[in-house]
């Protein structure tokens, strides 16, 4: 509480005497899901601090670039050069500026025409959809697409249509009922590493008339010639109308990126708000990623080590009787179920010296809470055997078996092909 000055008594606080409506929300977290639900300890919180030898697998540097003494070096230099650049929006930049630039290497990069630079990949993502969407278009989103996607339907106030998991036959059913619009897809999902079927994708946006959306996240570094993304591997840059990526993950640094034409360039940057009433990029921001581009393009062997660490890993879980089959990429999910259940699962990995990503609702489907490894291609051969056997130790207190998960692996091995 705070004392007025003219006053002896105390007052509360302003946000002591916060409206029903909002008090009522904050109950619902601190009491009825922290206390209640999760007994006191939040699912988020590790039980203490990771020991210098703990394997942290919650890292989105998937190519370990973050530390690398050559970028480190080139944003240092940028620093130290002068001023770190004008702080207005990029509705302002002229022809011919670094950042403009920078946006024709990484649309080369990927294969595009042209493309533009965001604040965040979320800000991509809403104010790509927010620009080409508007009220009665449907807009077909994945049920595991990025919540920035989503919100990017609510800004442009557009019909959002959810559809099944990499279902093409519910994406199928839904557009006829629908009729054409927008469809956006992962090329590879965040939640449990698995990739979509994207031939599959743009042969239904094209006999549907519909634009297509992909975002690249989590493979725009890490898959794909010279990390060029998986639209790319699949030689569809000409059938895939845009692409948006956070440069949050492979390119470690704080950016977002969605590829467009020339046209469309000059159309968004006067059009999205994200772009408009947020500033540009600085000076040191410019450097890191010029840098980092050139050293993501060179880094085959960083690609395969990341790879074969997924692989290797994926098929010791199977082995303990862990359901990893929805996803095949370096983004592992372990999925226990409930919010207690993967608050369980949490502890025990760590009392090993493992440390994971919690995932539960809102960004998983109630009662489908799961703990996400993030593998990088730092990962070494011991480090891999040291997760693998924590994995085995943790079973039975655990009862792995009795996992919703393991059960769903269950009945489709009862089911088969």
């Amino acid at each position: 509480m705070l004392l007025a000055p003219d006053q002896t008594t105390l007052r509360p606080s302003a946000e002591q005497i916060l409206p029903a409506f909002v008090t009522r929300r904050m109950d619902e977290h601190h009491i009825a899901r922290l206390q209640q639900l999760w007994g006191g300890e939040h699912v988020h919180v590790w039980t203490q601090p990771p020991a210098p030898d703990a394997l942290m697998l919650v890292d989105n540097d998937y190519l370990c670039i973050a530390g690398q003494p050559e970028l480190r070096d080139a944003l240092a230099r940028s620093l130290g050069a002068g001023p770190a650049g004008m702080l207005m929006s990029s509705v302002y930049l002229q022809e011919g500026s670094r950042q403009h630039r920078l946006e024709a290497r990484l649309a080369r990069f990927m294969g595009a025409e042209d493309g533009v630079l965001a604040q965040s990949g979320w800000a991509a993502n809403v104010g790509l959809i927010q620009t080409i969407a508007e009220p009665g278009v449907p807009v077909y989103l994945d049920m595991l697409a990025h919540a920035s996607l989503w919100d990017g339907v609510q800004s442009a106030q557009a019909n959002g249509v959810a559809f099944l998991h990499n279902h093409l036959a519910n994406l199928q059913r839904q557009l006829e009922r629908h009729g054409a619009g927008v469809i956006v897809v992962d090329a590879l999902y965040s939640t449990n590493g698995s990739i979509a079927p994207l031939h599959e994708i743009v042969a239904l946006a094209e006999r549907s008339g519909s634009i297509l959306i992909v975002d690249e996240s989590h493979s725009l570094g890490t898959h794909g010639p010279r990390g060029a993304g998986l639209v790319a591997a699949m030689g569809l840059q000409e059938r895939v109308h845009f692409r948006t990526a956070s440069l949050a993950k492979a390119f470690a640094g704080r950016a977002g990126f969605m590829t467009c034409s020339s046209r469309f360039k000059g159309y968004f940057r006067s059009s999205s708000r994200p772009a408009i009433f947020s500033s540009c990029l600085l000076e040191h921001d410019l450097a890191w990623f010029d840098a980092a581009l050139d050293f993501i393009a060179a880094a085959d062997d960083r690609r395969a080590a990341l790879h074969a660490t997924a692989r290797r890993v994926r098929e010791g879980l199977s082995e303990l009787g862990y359901n990893v089959s929805d996803g095949t990429e370096q983004i592992i999910a372990l999925e226990a179920g409930t919010e207690p259940q993967v608050l369980a699962l949490r502890k025990a990995l760590e009392r090993h010296g493992v440390y994971g990503a919690v995932f539960c609702a809102p960004a998983t489907a109630k009662n489908r809470a799961l703990l996400r490894l993030t593998l990088n291609s730092g990962v070494t051969s011991d480090q891999t055997v040291r997760l693998l056997e924590s994995c085995a130790a943790i079973r039975g207190e655990l009862d792995v078996g009795a996992w919703s998960s393991t059960r769903r692996l269950r009945r489709d091995h009862a089911v088969g092909p």
